[in-house]
């Protein structure tokens, strides 16, 4: 019995030609000719509206039918609150005449001590709070160089105490500085799967709001999600980053538009397991693409990086990604960035550089590609790196004095004082 399972797992599974909706099988479902589709708009639309309770509404009742699409109809959408995308839900706008966007943030100390276990917070000045708002909580503990971050909801109130959503669950006190932002995502997730966001502009209002990074905010932000779609998204302004996502797998980010943001265009995030990131303009951002750490077998094509900080960033323990035929122009600092980390053992392995071209990189000691610390067996293939302005004392490709396995094949390589230069220990 044994042997003849193993033959039939040799030989394959029948496919599957007439598919049936079966309980508690996703694998395999019928094309269905109509889908549920609950539309949202300020007029003519099922649920008007154009507040985030409007679009959690239809969210939340697609959601418990099993899934479907929440499409937004043209208009404006001022958000005091994230909208919190369940699985199976596709966020759909009606192009660039949807904008979410919000208000100006407001921030204000606490006027008493919350403990980890307590679930509210009393505020000095609760002017501009309402109930259903998001909020940030930032403190200073003594043990903690980086400010604490705490993300809730106020679910209800009795002037200027609240009750929080979730309880604390770490300490935020006056001594250490404890304040209450109404910062948020624009659109978030958190522990969903199958979601798509397509077609619509988010507007982060960046002039008007406080610095929110992007480990927790965004136009979007999302954590612990698995096969996700962004498309045709502009995402603008937002004082942190544009689009966001950690410990998220096969995220598949197409024909968008990231740009003005006082953080990164694209944020892969920690964890990030096989991103696709394709046919993306990423303008004036601090950085364009941000490979944060343990982000492996990615792909980054086709997309134009101008003007940041630097075009590509790539670091702790990202490996086995693909960066293939981007264009990289204008950046201020670097085109693209191997990080140094904290050792060999840190370092992007294994990375292959494709195909791009890298022009007007940096001042004029600019570097287009810079290998920095213990970086390993990274190949740097087919680029085309460019300077229009003058030499100076630029350089194509700087390798670190630590790198190893580096190999450099058919880059052409013009207007730089030194094509590569390897630096020395």
């Amino acid at each position: 019995m044994l042997a003849a399972r193993r033959s039939w797992a040799a030989e394959g599974r029948p496919p599957v030609t007439e598919p049936r909706s079966t309980a508690f099988d996703d694998a395999v479902e019928p094309n269905w000719e109509q889908k549920l589709t609950i539309t949202v708009g300020p007029k003519d639309a099922q649920i008007i509206g154009t507040s985030q309770a409007a679009i959690q509404a239809a969210v939340d009742y697609v959601s418990r039918l099993g899934g479907g699409t929440v499409h937004l109809q043209p208009g404006t959408y001022s958000l005091r609150a994230a909208v919190k995308l369940a699985s199976n839900v596709r966020l759909l706008g009606s192009g660039p005449e949807t904008i979410l966007t919000k208000p100006a943030s407001i921030t204000t100390p606490l006027a008493l001590d919350s403990d980890w276990y307590d679930q509210e917070i009393t505020l000095k000045d609760a002017s501009g709070f309402e109930i259903g708002d998001d909020i940030c909580l930032k403190s200073h503990p003594d043990h903690m160089k980086i400010p604490q971050i705490i993300k809730r909801t106020l679910v209800a109130r009795s002037g200027n105490r609240f009750k929080l959503d979730r309880a604390l669950r770490e300490n935020v006190w006056q001594v250490g500085k404890a304040t209450c932002s109404s910062l948020y995502p624009l659109v978030t997730g958190e522990l969903i799967e199958s979601i798509a966001i397509e077609n619509l502009v988010l507007d982060g209002n960046r002039a008007n709001n406080e610095l929110l990074d992007g480990n927790y905010a965004g136009c979007v932000f999302l954590q612990d999600c698995r096969r996700v779609a962004i498309r045709d998204v502009e995402a603008r302004n937002y004082h942190g980053d544009g689009l966001s996502w950690q410990i998220c797998h096969d995220v598949t980010v197409e024909n968008c538009h990231s740009h003005g943001h006082s953080g990164l265009g694209l944020h892969p995030g920690s964890g990030s397991q096989r991103p696709v990131i394709v046919g993306n303009k990423l303008e004036n951002n601090d950085i364009g693409i941000f490979f944060c750490w343990g982000v492996k077998y990615g792909l980054a094509e086709n997309n134009a990086c101008n003007g940041n900080r630097v075009g590509i960033s790539i670091g702790h323990r990202d490996t086995d990604n693909l960066v293939r035929k981007n264009t990289i122009a204008n950046s201020t600092g670097v085109g693209i960035l191997f990080r140094p980390e904290r050792g060999p053992s840190f370092c992007a392995h294994r990375n292959r550089i494709e195909e791009n071209k890298i022009i007007n990189s940096g001042d004029m000691s600019g570097i287009a590609i810079d290998v920095q610390g213990g970086t390993e067996q990274v190949a740097i293939v087919g680029n085309t790196i460019q300077e229009t302005r003058a030499p100076a004392s630029r350089i194509g490709i700087r390798l670190g004095a630590e790198t190893k396995e580096i190999r450099l094949e058919a880059n052409e390589i013009a207007g730089v004082a030194k094509d590569v230069e390897r630096l020395v220990g």
